[in-house]
């Protein structure tokens, strides 16, 4: 039998830390994005008898995990146990220990046995070690980071959001951060409602939306849109990808317009490519817009939120840069050849990146939907941005690879075409200077611990 114990000291009362975990979707939270684990079911919380099933990708072959929670105690333990999966036994006892009234101890305690006898625990003592030590450092750093987020707002009451584009990288992630937090979060989905949840069904296309659903909303953040890195730009998909953009959005403020109950808050993304290609010229949100078909996408999409602005609503228009996830994005194109030691300087290599962590933009969403002297135009980017030739030495040195393999200005056109050229060789230097004025503190301002965060290095 092994054992393997992780303890640490969270910075807020023992209350908040419990009732974090106590969040249907704490689990996902608590998965790191290299870890392939899917939630295929679910029956209760994490109260005794709650039952959980879980798919588990282990290279070419997907495993089975079904555990059951025991031994609960309200505000201080529980314990899952599986049923079926790798193990030959693993109980995993979960507790949150007051330490003084404002700090708590979290507690992983771990009771497990491989399988096949002696070799399993040889595989224990080599491989599984290290593996749950990697785990859970990122889980209690996470529940560290998440719950200093939402400290300052502790006291305030759960909020009703409704969410659209819930299915992508940036609003599953965000969706699912603030469904920790407490809040009501209903996402705006094109399919029939499930059964018993709290989606609303919309239809941009035929302006098709469930009004009374949207009555007495508190926020509204809209991050639907199609992918404008989803293929080459011809005249039709650019024409997708602005309408995509701007009908969804007038539609959706025009009738968040006429609601007798409005939000407060409407939270809509945008882009830093309304500032077009400006070489090494500071950007800051007072920046004049810039030239191109990116631009010309995000001053149609900022602008078609007026009407919502005028009924009152406090509109606050998201201009996001490169967003850093390995599970979808930039940067989630770029690992196989870099992991494969095939990575290198795009173009000239001295285009500006203005990135930022998925960590840090949804805490930038969380922020923003709290400060509620913030309105108009923020940059979303981290206060550090590099260029082309520092990102690829960074990231060569997270993954420990050479970047030895440049592409060229000339392939990249070839290759892409107009949205190559528009993504990959030009860029703009942005800085979050609305953000940094008004106190938001940035997790990841610097671009390795960023790097080294998202891909478990």
């Amino acid at each position: 039998m092994s054992i393997f114990e992780k303890q640490s000291r969270i910075e807020v009362p023992v209350k908040e830390l419990f009732n974090w975990h106590k969040s249907p979707l704490a689990f996902e939270r608590l998965t790191p994005p290299w870890e392939k684990v899917r939630v295929v079911e679910r029956q209760g919380g994490i109260q005794s008898g709650g039952r959980m099933v879980l798919e588990i990708k282990q290279g070419p072959f997907r495993r089975r995990w079904v555990a059951v929670h025991g031994d609960y105690v309200e505000g201080s333990q529980f314990v899952d146990e599986q049923l079926q999966g790798p193990f030959t036994k693993w109980v995993h006892t979960h507790r949150m220990l007051p330490e003084t009234e404002t700090t708590s101890l979290l507690d992983d305690h771990i009771e497990y046995q491989p399988p096949l006898a002696f070799l399993g625990e040889v595989a224990a003592r080599l491989y599984l070690r290290r593996k749950l030590d990697r785990l859970f450092a990122f889980r209690h750093a996470r529940t560290r980071n998440d719950l200093k987020r939402l400290h300052p707002y502790a006291q305030q009451p759960p909020l009703r959001i409704a969410l659209t584009g819930a299915s992508g990288l940036v609003g599953h992630a965000l969706a699912t951060f603030l469904s920790c937090a407490g809040n009501q979060v209903q996402i705006l989905v094109r399919r029939p409602p499930k059964l018993e949840s709290q989606e609303i069904f919309w239809d941009p296309t035929h302006r098709e939306l469930d009004k009374a659903s949207m009555e007495s909303l508190d926020v509204v953040i809209h991050l639907a849109g199609e992918n404008i890195g989803g293929g080459r730009w011809t005249a039709a998909r650019k024409d997708l990808i602005l309408k995509s953009r701007v009908e969804g959005t007038r539609f959706l403020c025009e009738t968040l317009a006429s609601l007798k109950h409005p939000p407060k808050t409407f939270i809509c993304s945008s882009a830093i490519g309304i500032y077009g290609n400006r070489n090494d010229e500071i950007l800051t949100e007072e920046s004049a817009a810039g030239r191109g078909f990116l631009t010309e996408v995000c001053q149609t999409w900022e602008a078609v939120t007026e009407p919502a602005r005028k009924a009152g609503i406090r509109v606050v228009n998201v201009r996001t840069g490169i967003v850093l996830s390995s599970l979808g994005g930039a940067l989630a194109k770029m690992l196989p050849p870099f992991q494969l030691g095939l990575g290198g300087v795009i173009g000239t290599g001295n285009q500006w990146m203005s990135w930022i962590s998925l960590e840090d933009l949804i805490g930038v969403f969380h922020y923003l939907i709290h400060t509620k002297d913030i309105s108009g135009p923020v940059n979303a980017v981290a206060p550090r941005p590099v260029t082309n030739r520092e990102f690829t030495q960074i990231l060569g040195r997270v993954l420990g690879r050479p970047v030895l393999f440049p592409l060229p200005g000339f392939m990249v056109k070839t290759l892409f075409g107009e949205m190559g050229e528009a993504l990959l060789l030009e860029g703009q230097r942005v800085e979050p200077a609305r953000l940094t004025s008004s106190g938001f503190s940035f997790l990841f301002p610097d671009l390795q611990p960023a790097l080294g965060w998202e891909l478990g290095r």
